[in-house]
């Protein structure tokens, strides 16, 4: 017997009969064999760690465009973060932690620079529009390993493209990346917007922060704990009713009071011309994409537009900016 099904039996005997287990994953779109160490979501939280994609997002944004100073979150941190809360719910529920891990590690993979000003640009000029939830996908399908894809199970893929508010993952473990990517968001952006400044805790609406609580630590342990509450022995992911109204109504808050914020926001306008021009640079040369970009025209016939910004997406926000200088801005003569 394997490591791998010593494993998969022991998950059999102690995981909920609500959990996903590894020996009953509806497999990969490519079979392949087994690993003998490693079950089929320990596989695929590997081969998303150590993707190329993951590692360019700890230079992408979060909320703060190219913060002065070393603690603001990125693209990586908070994706950490979200697989932190994620597994401790799935612990507690005696859920597939592998599996939720694999699927809050990829879940914003397909990311732009510059955070959602970068998304909103790009779904501004294709026509095919752009969605971060289905470009992760897009990444972990189609274009990590040259695009060969990472061949990832179906539970991964569903939780990673219904990780959205308006997302029905099929399975309990992507319900909880779906709530603990929204618990990590709105807890660690206050956090961040307090250290910018922008925000103050005695300030937070007092109708919300009585329920859920008067700092980040509390308002953390506070919702993951009514969530394992309300979630223990039962098929799906829910939280208490009152705590749900006070989440919304602190996430209605965050968007009026610091995602719409003028200040954060005042280099959104700059970030979004700048992918733009981009766009459209490569869209009259695509010759001048990477071969394995072009490659994806050339041999699986992929649509111009959609490479491009595959191109552009998958770019962090220093790289972007370099590339942009390197395109449009004069260099004095040496």
């Amino acid at each position: 017997m394997t490591i791998r099904e010593i494993q998969e039996e022991e998950e059999a005997g102690r995981l909920s009969p609500y959990a996903s287990f590894a020996a009953r994953s509806a497999g990969r779109e490519i079979p392949e064999e087994p690993c003998d160490i490693r079950t089929a979501y320990q596989r695929d939280r590997d081969r998303i760690l150590h993707s190329k994609s993951f590692r360019r997002l700890k230079h992408k944004t979060q909320v703060f465009l190219a913060p002065e100073g070393d603690h603001y979150r990125t693209r990586l941190t908070h994706t950490l973060e979200v697989a932190q809360i994620a597994r401790t719910i799935a612990r507690a529920l005696r859920l597939n932690e592998d599996l939720t891990e694999a699927i809050a590690l990829g879940h914003d993979l397909g990311h732009t620079p510059f955070g959602h000003a970068g998304e909103d640009a790009l779904n501004s000029v294709c026509s095919g529009g752009f969605a971060h939830y289905r470009q992760s996908v897009r990444v972990v399908e189609v274009l990590e390993k040259k695009g060969q894809g990472l061949n990832l199970t179906k539970e991964v893929r569903d939780g990673i493209l219904n990780h959205r508010t308006s997302g029905h993952p099929s399975t309990l473990e992507g319900q909880i990346v779906r709530l603990s990517d929204k618990i990590a968001y709105i807890n660690h952006d206050i956090d961040d917007a307090i250290r910018a400044g922008l925000m103050e805790e005695e300030r937070l609406p007092r109708e919300m922060t009585d329920v859920l609580g008067h700092s980040v630590r509390e308002r953390l342990n506070t919702l993951i704990h009514d969530v394992i509450a309300n979630s223990m022995n039962r098929p799906a992911i829910v939280m208490s009713s009152d705590m749900e109204r006070a989440m919304k109504s602190l996430r209605v808050y965050m968007f009026e009071n610091l995602y719409l914020n003028p200040v954060p926001k005042r280099e959104d306008h700059k970030a979004r011309a700048l992918l733009i021009d981009l766009y459209h640079y490569y869209m009259d040369k695509p010759g001048e994409l990477p071969q394995e970009y072009r490659i994806l025209m050339e041999r699986r016939g992929e649509p111009e537009e959609r490479v491009v910004c595959d191109y552009i997406a998958g770019m962090s926000d220093s790289y972007a900016i370099g590339v942009f200088e390197e395109l449009f801005v004069p260099q004095a003569w040496k």
